[in-house]
């Protein structure tokens, strides 16, 4: 019997003649291990790790969102700008010395195309954010420190994530 993930490549070979929508919705790497349920449990941990982090910080505050936003202070773009020097120097570190998972398996870090869709993209991402004073990683930060009209945010980012994969194939990537 064929798993969901061969189905799945077979309808896309068969339905997509542009290549690099492959490339745009695969992930950096796919384990190829399967685990227990109570394996994932370092996520979970990892995640509240992460929320408690993200409040301790006040990356999650709207008022620190639209300080930024409003080009008031600098706090959130020195949170911004050092994630992305520690993501500069983490890739940089996997390629050099070619890392592996904590399983063992290559990480394969292919370049991507850059095209206009990045930019439309970008621009609704940075919108939605000023709108409602969050993006995805602290939404459920937000949650859980009390912010429950955050729930409306969430369930937004949940339909808008169901219409963009029900209308990808009509999208041009």
């Amino acid at each position: 019997m064929e798993s969901v993930r061969e189905i799945d490549v077979k309808f896309r070979q068969l339905q997509d003649t542009d290549f690099e929508v492959r490339s745009i919705d695969s992930g950096l790497n796919e384990s190829q291990l399967s685990h227990p349920g109570w394996h994932n449990a370092k996520y979970l941990i990892a995640g509240i790790w992460f929320g408690v982090l993200l409040v301790k910080s006040e990356v999650i505050s709207w008022f620190r969102i639209q300080e930024m936003f409003r080009l008031q202070s600098f706090h959130m773009y020195g949170v911004i700008g050092t994630a992305i020097l520690v993501g500069m120097i983490s890739i940089l570190l996997i390629k050099r010395f070619k890392i592996k998972t904590i399983h063992g398996e290559h990480i394969d870090l292919r370049p991507r195309k850059f095209h206009k869709g990045n930019v439309y993209g970008s621009l609704l991402f940075g919108f939605g954010w000023a709108m409602t004073g969050a993006c995805p990683g602290p939404l459920y930060a937000q949650i859980g420190s009390g912010v429950l009209v955050i729930i409306v945010t969430v369930l937004s980012a949940l339909a808008g994530t169901w219409v963009y994969g029900r209308m990808r194939h009509r999208l041009p990537h």
